[in-house]
């Protein structure tokens, strides 16, 4: 009889235990419906609260786990976390505040300050319920703003507030923009209850975080989310892109000759309507100009062209400001990138030119849910057919994409005129991927894999990333295999996208500065600053750390090995816009190109392998007025690359050191080539336009010259 009076005993303490702990659930969901994540929130009547956080996309996510403490005004007193972060790094972060004190410690970083009044604590990585101890917290600041922790300041404004029903259910929510963290505002969704905290987070196009029961209010919430992030953005473009009107004329330029890597003698450059009208030695008479650039002996470059981005509505000025004109989007959510091309078209948005390639994955645990994600060749050349007739010249095939369909589909896509290129499907090799047809291959993780994979690695997860770091630096170039292999990508002239910027991560100790961020740390936001050290990849210890930064220094060189086989190199970041392309430079030059051959691949290999060499590439009478002036001389000393002064795109000039300013970005150059407006001039008296006037006396409109 005592058995069933425990349990019974047991389950009352239970329930009265759970009685007093009030539960909160969010769900977050990609865009096409599957499952990515959830966050589980536990607040006890004390006020401990433990958070449990997992999200995973592409096979790869953080796992947290945290608890804390508020103090009375509404922000931490005490918290941990503890997990992985998105590559299985450890996370092991703390902090703690005693009255005026406050300290925290990480796996990468430790402080100390003395503060007065509220501050928000950011954790290096941190769950969703951070925004919502922040949206409390700032809704019960009058200024609507409280400084950071470890610096900063975070503001929040009000922007939009809608009624939502689900399940028949109606809340009242509405949507706030917090600037201050990153360099782009994040929005979120809110109750409206005396204490708002998070309702939902929505990241149009992609996913939706929302309280238990309500996910299908996602795309309600995206529609108004986006509108509001609109008026922001336009603000924005219109503050930021001058209006070039009439013919400019661009003084005293030094032009760099993409197709020969040369920089030629002092010249003019004539733009007009978004086009080169011509180019003359420098001083020759100006005829009609109505404004002047004087480029000051500065160089001017085509403009760059970064080959693996993936575009959002903010990433527009980064990549101006570092001369990048052209992003080629290596997926994106389709409707979502509709919207960024229309809006670039209209100049509604800052940005510089986009080159869609079309995103194609297969169903799996693992898949990436962007694009079309497919089952069979039917369903793969109805998504070719649509991304085709969309304007989009390349394909990108992804991890968990059917190998028994592979050639077939990729034929399709060379049949309706798409290049074909992407990582490599589970189950094959790079080698595999070229007998199927690929024209390019993305990463150099993915190229590594074709010597170090068998058919049974499991390359839709952390695995890809793990294996290269383990096994590179025992490889032999020099064998007969990889000569081989690098001999048939020269031969049948396969483009490599290798983004070495990107996976310097895969050597970096937690703690460390990131290698492609030395040179632009300092100039960054503080939080932006602190991200740069942080570690991505799980490393055992100081021998794996050696193996890895061995394996990492060979992938650098084996793309220069590429390079000199005559194998074409495109230059690409995917990772921070802009920025990640002048380290990815740097790092081809550390492979053996030269500083003028390496912004030759940003430029001209650019233009060539999204076929709009037409038009961009060169500086060349006639095509797109896509053009960078840069401060000293980027063909001798590639880290002058971050030197730039003004861009032409699109009609508008913009200017780096206005962009930093807006963004929180400490400037790179001071002083830039201003436009001049010049005396009107004409080869002619203007004749007016009162046709209809001249009619009525002369019975013609014509002004016959008779």
């Amino acid at each position: 009889m005592k058995r069933p009076l425990v349990l019974a005993v047991a389950a009352a303490l239970s329930w009265s235990a759970h009685a007093a702990t009030q539960t909160i659930r969010y769900e977050m969901h990609a865009e096409n419906g599957k499952r990515i994540g959830e966050q589980v929130v536990e607040r006890d009547d004390d006020g401990l609260t433990r958070v449990r956080f997992i999200y995973k996309d592409n096979g790869r996510g953080p796992e947290l786990t945290e608890q804390f403490r508020l103090g009375a005004d509404g922000t931490m007193i005490d918290y941990t976390v503890k997990g992985n972060s998105t590559y299985g790094a450890v996370v092991d972060d703390r902090f703690e505040r005693k009255g005026d004190q406050a300290s925290w410690q990480s796996t990468s970083e430790k402080g100390a300050k003395a503060i007065t009044g509220p501050a928000l604590y950011v954790p290096l990585n941190g769950s969703a319920e951070m925004a919502s101890i922040a949206i409390t917290a700032l809704a019960a600041s009058p200024s609507g703003s409280l400084p950071l922790l470890p610096s900063g300041t975070l503001t929040q404004r009000k922007l939009d507030e809608v009624d939502v029903s689900a399940n028949g259910k109606t809340r009242k929510v509405q949507l706030f923009a917090q600037t201050g963290l990153g360099m782009s505002p994040q929005f979120y969704w809110a109750t409206t209850d005396a204490k708002p905290r998070l309702f939902a987070m929505v990241i149009p196009g992609f996913m939706t975080a929302a309280e238990e029961g309500w996910n299908s209010v996602g795309k309600v919430l995206a529609e108004r989310q986006k509108l509001a992030e609109s008026k922001m953005l336009s603000d924005l473009a219109s503050a930021l892109q001058h209006k070039l009107t009439g013919l400019t004329v661009v003084k005293n330029t030094r032009i760099f000759d993409s197709e020969k890597a040369t920089v030629g003698a002092p010249s003019d450059v004539y733009v007009l309507r978004g086009r080169i009208s011509a180019i003359l030695p420098a001083g020759a008479p100006v005829r009609g100009a109505v404004n002047e650039i004087d480029a000051a002996g500065r160089i001017m470059l085509p403009g760059l062209f970064d080959m693996h981005g993936h575009v959002d509505r903010w990433d527009g000025g980064l990549n101006l400001a570092a001369g990048v004109t052209t992003v080629r989007d290596m997926g994106n959510d389709n409707a979502q990138l509709q919207q960024i091309l229309d809006e670039i078209a209209d100049g509604r948005l800052l940005s510089p030119q986009v080159v869609p390639t079309g995103f194609l994955e297969g169903e799996s645990p693992f898949s990436s849910n962007g694009g079309f994600v497919v089952k069979d060749l039917p369903a793969a050349k109805n998504a070719i057919d649509w991304y085709a007739e969309h304007g989009y010249p390349q394909l990108k095939i992804y991890n968990s994409f059917p190998k028994a369909i592979l050639k077939d589909t990729v034929a399709y896509a060379h049949s309706r005129g798409m290049r074909v290129s992407g990582h490599i499907p589970v189950g094959l090799r790079a080698h595999e991927a070229l007998d199927a047809g690929y024209d390019e291959i993305q990463h150099i993780n993915q190229v590594m894999l074709n010597f170090l994979a068998t058919p049974e690695t499991e390359t839709r997860t952390l695995e890809r990333f793990i294996l290269p770091s383990e096994k590179v630096a025992g490889l032999d170039f020099d064998s007969p295999k990889v000569k081989q292999f690098i001999a048939r990508l020269a031969a049948k002239q396969i483009v490599i996208d290798p983004t070495l910027a990107t996976f310097a991560f895969l050597k970096q100790r937690d703690g460390d500065l990131n290698e492609p961020f030395v040179a632009v740390a300092e100039h960054m936001p503080p939080d932006v600053k602190r991200g740069f050290y942080v570690g991505t990849m799980k490393i055992a210890d100081e021998a794996a750390q050696k193996r890895y930064e061995k394996s990492y220094a060979k992938m650098v060189d084996f793309v220069g090995r590429l390079y000199k086989a005559g194998v074409p190199i495109v230059a690409g970041t995917d990772e921070m816009a802009g920025f990640t392309l002048q380290a990815e430079l740097e790092l081809l030059v550390k492979a053996g190109l030269t500083p003028a051959q390496a912004i030759q691949v940003a430029t001209l290999n650019g233009a060539r392998y999204t076929r709009t060499l037409a038009d961009r590439g060169t500086v060349t009478q006639g095509k797109l007025a896509d053009l960078v002036l840069v401060d000293g001389d980027p063909t001798k000393q590639i880290g002058d690359i971050r030197k730039v002064a003004a861009v032409i795109t699109r009609g508008y000039v913009v200017y780096p050191h206005e962009v930093d300013k807006a963004l929180g970005i400490v400037p790179f150059v001071k002083d830039a080539p201003m436009v001049k407006a010049l005396a009107p001039v004409s080869s002619n008296l203007a004749e007016g336009g009162n046709d209809g006037a001249l009619h009525r006396f002369t019975g013609s409109s014509a002004r016959h010259h008779h």
